[in-house]
C-alpha cells in the first residue's frame, strides 16, 4: 500500500502540466522571433534599399514635374515611402514561416505546450519593430534636404503603420499557411496583390487625375487611406477626417488579419 502512495505521489498530475497561457505565450513567441534581429541588425538596414532607391530616384522627377519645392514635394512623398516599407516588408514576411514549414521547425513549435493564436500574434507583433527602426531612418535620411516633419504627429504616425503592420503581416502569414511548401503560389499571390495596392494608394503619383475606375478602386483601397493619414499626420494636422478613415481601415485590416491568421495558425499541422 505504502509502495502504491509513493508512487502516487511522484507520478505528474494532469493539473500540474504547463497550461497555455495567451500572454504569457505571445511574449515569448515575440521575444524568440526579435532574436535574429537583434543578433542581425544589418538585415533592416538591407530591407530598407528599395525604399532608399524611390526615394532617391523617384522623388526628384516628382521635383521636376511639380515643380514645387522640394520640402513640399518630399511632405507628400515621403509619407508614401512609409507606407511602402510596410508593404514590402510585412507583405513578405510569410515566407520565413514558409521556410520553417519547409525545414520542419514549425512542426516542432506546434506540439509545444503554448497556445497556437500565440504563435500568429506574437509573430505579428514582431514587425512593428522594424517597422518603426526603418520609418524612423527613413525621415531622418529626408531631413536634411528640407522634409519637414510634425513630431506629434510622426509618433501617432508610427502607431498607425504599427497597426497597418500587424494585419498585412498576419494576412502574409495566413497565406504562407495555406500555401505550405509552394513557394511559387506565394511570392506569385503575393506579388500579383502588393503591386496594384501600391500603385492604387496614390504612393507613387497622384491618382486625382488618373481614370474614373482607378479612383473608384483606390477609393476602397485600404492602403490608400492609410497613405492619406499619414500625409495628414506628419504635416501636423492630426484632426483631419483622413486620420480617422485611416485608422479605421488600418484597425479593420488587423482585425481581419489577426482572425484569419489566428484560424489558419489552429488549422495548421
Amino acid at each position: 500500500m505504502s509502495t502504491q502512495t509513493d508512487i502516487a505521489e511522484t507520478s505528474p498530475r494532469p493539473d500540474t502540466a504547463v497550461k497555455p497561457n495567451p500572454a504569457r505565450d505571445t511574449w515569448n513567441v515575440l521575444t524568440r522571433e526579435l532574436r535574429p534581429t537583434v543578433r542581425d541588425p544589418f538585415t533592416l538596414i538591407f530591407s530598407l534599399v528599395q525604399p532608399l532607391v524611390f526615394l532617391g530616384l523617384f522623388a526628384p522627377l516628382l521635383v521636376g514635374q511639380s515643380g514645387e519645392p522640394v520640402g513640399e514635394t518630399l511632405s507628400w512623398f515621403v509619407p508614401g515611402v512609409l507606407v511602402m516599407i510596410v508593404l514590402f516588408g510585412t507583405g513578405a514576411t510569410g515566407s520565413n514561416l514558409q521556410y520553417e514549414m519547409m525545414t520542419g521547425s514549425h512542426e516542432r513549435t506546434l506540439v509545444a505546450p503554448i497556445s497556437r493564436g500565440s504563435l500568429l500574434v506574437g509573430r505579428a507583433l514582431k514587425e512593428v519593430a522594424p517597422i518603426v527602426i526603418q520609418a524612423i531612418i527613413i525621415v531622418l535620411i529626408a531631413l536634411p534636404f528640407g522634409f519637414a516633419v510634425n513630431v506629434p504627429g510622426l509618433v501617432v504616425g508610427l502607431g498607425l503603420l504599427a497597426v497597418f503592420g500587424v494585419g498585412l503581416g498576419s494576412l502574409s502569414y495566413a497565406l504562407a499557411l495555406k500555401t505550405k511548401d509552394r513557394e511559387w503560389l506565394f511570392w506569385g499571390v503575393q506579388q500579383t496583390l502588393i503591386f496594384p495596392l501600391l500603385i492604387l494608394s496614390g504612393v507613387l503619383l497622384p491618382l486625382d487625375d488618373g481614370p474614373a475606375w482607378m479612383r473608384a478602386i483606390a477609393s476602397v483601397n485600404p492602403v490608400n487611406w492609410v497613405v492619406q493619414a499619414e500625409r495628414a499626420l506628419l504635416s501636423g494636422d492630426l484632426a483631419a477626417p483622413v486620420v480617422l478613415w485611416g485608422w479605421l481601415a488600418a484597425l479593420l485590416l488587423a482585425a481581419v488579419g489577426l482572425a484569419v491568421g489566428v484560424r489558419g495558425m489552429r488549422k495548421s499541422g
